[in-house]
């Protein structure tokens, strides 16, 4: 199932007719997913309001294998994978990367050419001295990765190593990579 997530969610070659249904969230449902948000994402407190508003209607996109877009104003905002955690579009991190400075990850400047051709960030990329991976985030939790030097992000992924085994083994894949800059959600704008 881990190996198959990364195969699945990767958006390289994503395009809106992959997107089989839009159903409009039931209330009861939008708060589960708020909840959910918020939980994941403590940053995100201050502004929930403003990006998952109440009164706004949330539309689920259910695409290929079994990803879900959770759309807001036309916009993708989150993603998912089966029941899985949620994870946040580049622009939104974009717009507000406060809110996610917590599940943040920092690789050397080597790796962005990698990352941005849709590579998963290795061990080394974290370990290098420009590299930080401070912030305590779970194996198989969402991480946002930035590079040294840059203030944007250039990828969202799932941690695949603990900062233990990072520390100690050096090498490996540390970060799947599902979401990167000039991806195909990246490039869908609006859905409409």
């Amino acid at each position: 199932k881990k190996a198959a997530l990364l195969d699945v969610v990767m958006f390289k070659r994503f395009t809106q007719n992959e997107i089989s249904s839009q159903t409009q969230v039931k209330s009861s449902v939008g708060r589960g997913i708020r909840t959910n948000i918020l939980d994941q994402y403590p940053g995100f407190e201050d502004i929930v309001d403003e990006i998952l508003p109440k009164k706004d209607s949330m539309v689920l996109a259910k695409c290929t294998d079994h990803v879900q877009l959770l759309i807001v104003h036309k916009e993708p905002i989150f993603f998912q994978y089966r029941d899985g955690p949620w994870y946040p579009s580049l622009r939104l991190v974009h717009r507000y990367p406060e809110a996610f400075a917590s599940s943040t990850w920092r690789t050397d400047a080597g790796a962005i050419r990698f990352v941005l051709g849709g590579a998963n960030i290795m061990c080394p990329g974290f370990t290098h001295t420009d590299g930080d991976y401070s912030n305590e985030i779970p194996v198989d939790a969402p991480v946002i990765v930035n590079a040294a030097g840059k203030h944007c992000a250039m990828c969202v992924g799932q941690v695949k190593m603990a900062k233990s085994e990072m520390a100690t083994s050096g090498k490996g894949i540390a970060v799947d990579n599902l979401h990167f800059l000039n991806d195909g959600l990246w490039q869908l704008q609006k859905i409409d």
